[in-house]
């Protein structure tokens, strides 16, 4: 029997608990006339779980590590006909209930690609703000979501700022887009202290609060070559229709280039809410969470091209969308690999490049026929990286 709809929109939050979590919580908070929060999901901080659900009334609940899980449930913090399911395969069950119109996956990694799977097949409208997902099996996702006929709503900001753009514009129109990049962390370093940078340096970003993963990543540009990837994907565009340039303000957060020359950008401040709130209500529009821009205040933006020498993690993303099959994903799970040794402090900063250069060049590239092959050449990805963290422990070994 199918569930009456709701004059709210329904959503589940995969990744309550990390940054993306907290800002999509905040917009729901701040229209509950227009949004309901009816399953919510975490890797394991199910103490922080307990707390969101009790505020929001949330009766679903899910926890992807099992330790975690068996606490959550013998807890007595959760109030009572609460459902806890645990695993990936409940994390999976959360994607698909009757009652949830969107699924909202920010899960670190490609841990979302099964929920993200089960909510295309389920129908649910998908809003995606893990790239990994992309990165790693952007084929399969995109042709399900088409077969399926599901709206799929990009969450990260450079990627919802190209949806804005080119929203109602036919796709032959479009030149190109370029993503912004803030330049992390070592944005304005001198290259030479690169050498002896610790995870307390990377985690000092200039502009966005995001978890450790990501920050790193936007520390190498290997979050924008990931962005680029996913963009590719996302709007079926060619390798060299997408690029990426500096933006130390981080306001503009993409620009998209038309065939007569023409160019839209999008802009508004560098908090997470603004593209989440345009995911989840769209195509309706509300006030925001945070302040938008003051154009009476004096400020400045600037644009740079990219030292694709002092980011070789950028011109290596470029080089996997150039060659397509299973590169870009041979990229995605070397970086993973790497950032994890760094952030543990077992390689030096240097060597995530370096780590995931000659995790490409020792796999054949490949283009796997089912989302079976790409799992395993995945995991093989992972291996072979792991391998290489022993020689990349010093500095020296660059």
């Amino acid at each position: 029997m199918p569930v009456p709809a709701s004059p709210r929109t329904r959503v589940v939050l995969l990744g309550a608990t990390g940054s993306i979590g907290e800002n999509t919580l905040r917009v729901i908070a701040a229209h509950p006339d227009k949004l309901e929060l009816v399953a919510i999901a975490a890797r394991s901080n199910w103490q922080k779980l307990a707390a969101i659900a009790a505020e929001f009334r949330v009766p679903h609940v899910g926890l992807f590590d099992n330790d975690a899980y068996l606490s959550a449930k013998s807890s007595g913090a959760f109030a009572p006909g609460t459902k806890l399911v645990g695993g990936l395969s409940g994390l999976t069950e959360l994607s698909r209930l009757p009652e949830a119109d969107t699924v909202l996956v920010a899960v670190v990694g490609t841990t979302g690609l099964q929920p993200a799977l089960a909510a295309i097949e389920a129908g649910k409208t998908l809003a995606l703000a893990s790239k990994e997902i992309l990165v790693l099996a952007g084929k399969f996702v995109m042709a399900a979501a088409k077969k399926r006929g599901v709206k799929l709503f990009p969450v990260d900001s450079e990627h919802n700022a190209v949806f804005q753009c080119v929203e109602g514009h036919p796709a032959a129109g479009v030149s190109r887009i370029i993503l912004t990049a803030s330049g992390g962390a070592f944005r304005d370093w001198p290259a030479e202290k690169l050498s002896h940078v610790t995870p307390a340096d990377a985690l000092k970003h200039p502009n966005w609060s995001m978890g450790p993963k990501i920050t790193v990543d936007s520390a190498t540009l290997a979050n924008k070559g990931l962005e680029l990837i996913e963009a590719q994907q996302l709007f079926g565009l060619r390798a060299d229709q997408c690029d990426a340039v500096i933006h130390p303000q981080s306001i503009v957060h993409c620009l998209v280039e038309f065939a007569d020359g023409a160019m839209l950008a999008q802009l508004c401040p560098p908090s997470m809410t603004f593209p989440i709130q345009h995911a989840l209500l769209h195509p309706h529009r509300a006030p925001g969470v945070d302040r938008p821009l003051d154009l009476k205040k004096l400020f400045s933006l600037e644009f740079r091209p990219i030292d694709e020498t002092r980011f070789p993690m950028l011109a290596l993303a470029k080089q996997t969308m150039r060659a397509g099959g299973i590169a870009p994903a041979i990229y995605n799970a070397a970086n993973e690999v790497a950032v994890a040794a760094f952030l543990e402090e077992k390689i030096p900063f240097l060597a995530i490049p370096r780590i995931v250069e000659e995790t490409l060049s020792k796999m054949p590239n490949t283009d796997p026929a089912d989302l079976d092959t790409v799992l395993a050449l995945d995991a093989t990805a992972r291996r072979t990286a792991t391998d290489l963290l022993g020689g990349a422990r010093t500095p020296s070994a660059l």
